[in-house]
């Protein structure tokens, strides 16, 4: 499969819905500032307490918004909209920023949780709802983190995980560019200061639990900020032998030999993950086009029958299916 189709994403709208607001079993990473920190996921996170983390509620949300836009008429919008029409409330988006306004909360969900949330943002603003208004007062205080973080980051995490520093900055710049260009034009310098020079990419992955490509995610940060020219350029020195598909390890799927671990399932991601950066590539870079559809093939044959394997990659992979399946962003 290279494309979503009408059943696909019925499947995986009704998986979403199912654990969206599904609060247990839950895992919370937080700065205890005093015993009344001590909560339940939803008295701290009105909205986003399921899906098992506070990221994976974000962008299950994105996921679930995307698969009613692109699909309306499928069974499960419906239960979509009226779902959103009771959660994404200015009321319950005014508890959200109450906990980011705890001590000790600077840090929560840098930058991986900061760039969903802006990219739910974007996607609500193409629906006709309130929901993109109600969440905008978060999108600005997560835009606002990063004015704020990026020009203090003097390196780059090029790590395969939430630490990722490219893709939060896909995703931010793509909001960025429609609601915030002060902030777009910081990613757009600091992507150039970090990565402009980098050469010969050895592609040293994946880790362990590594869900996300550096090489190939920085490789797609890049094609958004620099002209065709440029970034063909760019590309060809960074990743100058993949015409003989080297580096081997960009175009080998991961193997997963256990999914019902979370860490270990998270290879499944990379796998989806490396799709959509090889498909996206490939729209930007012609000359690619055939060994980059190859490879995002072999990697979505892999991990795409197994999402619903275990609650452990249930409650997320499908979001990294989606973007591999819908490829490039649109406005349509």
């Amino acid at each position: 499969m290279t494309s979503l189709d009408a059943a696909t994403a019925s499947r995986f709208a009704a998986s979403t819905l199912a654990h969206i607001d599904r609060e247990y079993p839950h895992v919370e990473i937080r700065v205890l500032a005093g015993p009344d920190d001590l909560a339940t996921p939803s008295a701290l996170h009105p909205i986003f307490h399921g899906s098992f983390d506070w990221h994976s509620c974000v962008h299950g949300w994105w996921q679930l918004l995307r698969l009613a836009r692109l699909f309306p008429d499928m069974e499960e919008t419906a239960a979509i909209r009226a779902r959103a029409d009771a959660m994404l409330v200015a009321d319950k988006v005014a508890g959200e920023l109450a906990f980011l306004d705890r001590p000790g909360s600077a840090g929560f969900e840098r930058p991986y949780g900061w760039a969903w949330l802006l990219a739910l943002h974007d996607e609500a603003t193409r629906h006709d709802a309130g929901w993109a208004d109600a969440l905008a007062p978060l999108a600005a205080a997560f835009a606002a983190r990063f004015l704020a973080h990026l020009p203090k980051l003097t390196y780059p995490i090029r790590v395969g995980t939430h630490f990722n520093t490219s893709f939060a900055l896909v995703l931010a710049g793509d909001w960025a560019a429609t609601h915030d260009p002060t902030l777009a034009r910081l990613i757009d310098r600091r992507a150039r200061d970090w990565f402009g020079a980098d050469r010969g990419c050895q592609a040293w992955e994946p880790g362990g639990d590594e869900f996300l490509s550096p090489a190939l995610s920085e490789a797609l940060l890049m094609s958004r900020i620099l002209s065709s020219a440029e970034f063909g350029a760019w590309f060809d020195a960074f990743l100058p032998d993949l015409a003989g598909n080297e580096p081997a390890a960009l175009f080998t799927p991961a193997a997963i030999s256990d999914r019902s671990d979370g860490k270990i399932a998270h290879l499944d991601g990379l796998n989806l993950s490396r799709a959509w950066c090889w498909r996206e590539l490939a729209k930007v870079h012609p000359p690619i086009g055939r060994i980059a559809e190859d490879a995002a093939a072999r990697h979505l044959a892999v991990s795409l029958p197994h999402l619903h394997d275990d609650y452990m990659g249930e409650h997320w992979l499908a979001t990294f299916a989606v973007l591999a399946l819908t490829a490039a962003p649109s406005r349509d």
